[in-house]
């Protein structure tokens, strides 16, 4: 805060806490607020807002332990979104470490040029195309055709395989990132000396790298969790019937039922799934809210 006054002013600094402020209350805290404010009330017709039947109640969040489909697709997207995080771990991880540790400075820049370009088409767009690259006709089919993998056409989509596929690659830049932010601060003289007492590369990783990248890998899963569980596009496009998510059934509350209530509701718990990632996340890497702003 010192350095904020000191670079900006008393006054500048005030307009922009100001503005942040307004901000979180407006945008954030605001809709927050009067969502759990409707989960905790029945859905009723506008006669009978504000009657005796206009009570508080638990019945909305009651309802996602009752129903069986819903509380199956809730578990499904619990599980589905941290596969879905581990996957895009697995795949962003060396990645990173080649960006921070391996490529020439020279070259670094249109490497990262080349990972961020395709995102910036609309995510949309993004997910449209592995509809097109895994449809049934499509050219992965052709490819795996051609090399004889296959013999007839596979249906990868409407089913979990093709969600999780399109929301690793979709949500991958949330993982490479605070990846690469992380191992770019590590000092190049430790992975050489650990190599020089002969250390193996698993050795190096698992005692030197990993350790050094916690706070780039919570702020990585605990992103992609977060988007993977309250995405909607994704599974929309790339999913069917059998492969629906929560955020769908929120949806379905919302614009097609009309029962704000219970979708409040389940937005809700949905909210609360996620904070309980964040926590526990922190914990597991064993890191503070200071270590992730780093």
């Amino acid at each position: 805060m010192t350095e904020v006054l000191r670079r900006y002013g008393p006054v500048l600094t005030g307009v922009i806490l100001l503005a942040v402020a307004v901000w979180l209350a407006l945008l954030v805290l605001l809709p927050q607020l009067m969502m759990i404010g409707f989960s905790f009330r029945p859905s009723l017709p506008p006669s009978k807002i504000g009657g005796p039947e206009d009570v508080f109640t638990v019945r909305n969040y009651l309802t996602l332990w009752t129903n069986q489909i819903h509380l199956s697709i809730f578990l499904k997207t619990i599980w589905a979104s941290a596969l879905v995080t581990a996957t895009t771990l697995a795949v962003c991880y060396p990645v990173a470490y080649y960006l921070a540790q391996v490529a020439p400075k020279r070259r670094l820049p249109l490497l990262i040029l080349m990972l961020v370009v395709p995102f910036w088409i609309n995510e949309l767009l993004r997910t449209f195309s592995w509809y097109i690259i895994l449809a049934f006709n499509g050219p992965l089919n052709a490819v795996l055709l051609g090399l004889g993998i296959i013999d007839e056409p596979q249906r990868f989509l409407g089913g979990d395989a093709g969600v999780i596929v399109g929301m690793v690659y979709v949500y991958i830049l949330f993982m490479v990132f605070p990846l690469y932010n992380a191992i770019e601060s590590l000092d190049r003289n430790q992975i050489e000396a650990a190599r020089d007492l002969g250390a193996g590369w698993l050795r190096i990783h698992r005692r030197i790298v990993l350790p050094h990248a916690k706070p780039g890998i919570a702020v990585g899963c605990i992103m992609t969790f977060m988007l993977a569980a309250g995405s909607y596009a994704v599974p929309a496009l790339l999913g069917g019937p059998n492969s629906r998510w929560f955020t769908e059934i929120i949806y379905n509350w919302f614009f097609e039922g009309g029962n704000w209530n219970q979708g409040a509701a389940y937005a809700f718990i949905l909210l609360v799934l996620c904070i309980g990632f964040i926590l526990g996340a922190m914990r597991l890497f064993r890191v503070g809210l200071a270590d992730i702003a780093k």
